[in-house]
């Protein structure tokens, strides 16, 4: 009987620590769920290098093209509709005061002609300067990283799928437009920045790695792994700036730095991505 009562005793403890922890998780839920946290407003956005770029796939684009150059300043324009306060940008942060300066001179004189105009100066720039942004900033972490690891070792680990899958991966992305370079500007950007084709830049560049080592090697893992590491430095140059609950954060990167960054806000109480396709109707 003795026995019973201490058992029955012990069980209601942890009965009421197992409900009491339940509490604090919920509290803490509801804490970072809490619509009077007001988070900072974001737009995450996609894009491919619209000038030199030293990435191995390169989207053609002629950006010293007038007509091409008007298509991004209608996107610019569509996009202004965020009012951003502040614009971050994939170049390293070294490079901030340079493009501050770069951006300040654009606002104050729209028809100055940039030798070799990437999608800074085409889309950042106009953007800025239709929604009177005061604040730009520069947040890219440089990594190399081998994509290609499966290809140059003996690959012991999953070859068959891992070269079935690089062969052509847009084949297991069946709602992916694989004809994306016969696709308007305004088409392209709004199909980059869809969440499969985000999901698709993470598995095509980090994640499909993994099916590449030696016996005993994660050679593919560890090369993933540097290209995480490379978005997370990112995301940690974007949370070194001076934010507040006031601020609208445009970013312009390309697109699968935009996906890791889409992955991390959504986890992270302090950020609300804003819908990008509502402003690219």
């Amino acid at each position: 009987m003795k026995f019973t009562k201490i058992y029955f005793l012990l069980f209601s403890a942890i009965i009421l620590i197992s409900c009491s922890e339940k509490n604090k998780d919920t509290s803490l839920a509801d804490q970072q769920e809490d619509p009077s946290h007001e988070k900072i407003q974001v737009l995450n956005f996609g894009t491919f290098h619209m000038g030199f770029t030293t990435d191995a796939n390169k989207t053609e684009f002629d950006e010293e093209d007038r007509k091409n150059q008007q298509r991004v300043h209608a996107v610019a324009k569509k996009l202004s509709d965020f009012k951003p306060t502040v614009i971050l940008v994939e170049q390293e942060p070294k490079y901030t005061e340079k493009i501050q300066q770069e951006y300040h001179n654009y606002v104050n004189n729209p028809d100055t002609v940039f030798e070799e105009p990437s999608e800074i100066e085409l889309l950042a720039y106009e953007l800025g300067r239709l929604s009177g942004t005061e604040r730009i900033y520069a947040i890219d972490h440089k990594m190399g990283y081998n994509y290609r690891i499966g290809q140059q070792i003996d690959n012991q680990i999953d070859p068959e799928w891992h070269d079935k899958y690089y062969e052509d991966p847009f084949t297991f992305y069946p709602s992916i437009d694989v004809n994306e370079d016969s696709l308007s500007l305004l088409g392209r950007l709004k199909l980059m920045n869809r969440d499969r084709y985000l999901d698709f830049l993470i598995a095509v560049n980090a994640d499909m790695l993994t099916h590449a080592g030696t016996e005993g090697g994660y050679e593919g893992a560890d090369e993933a792994a540097k290209y995480y590491q490379r978005n997370l430095r990112m995301y940690s140059n974007l949370n070194r700036i001076d934010l507040d609950e006031d601020d609208r954060v445009f970013i312009l990167m390309g697109a699968s730095h935009t996906a890791f960054f889409r992955d991390f806000m959504s986890r992270d109480p302090k950020y609300k991505m804003v819908n990008t396709h509502n402003y690219l109707k």
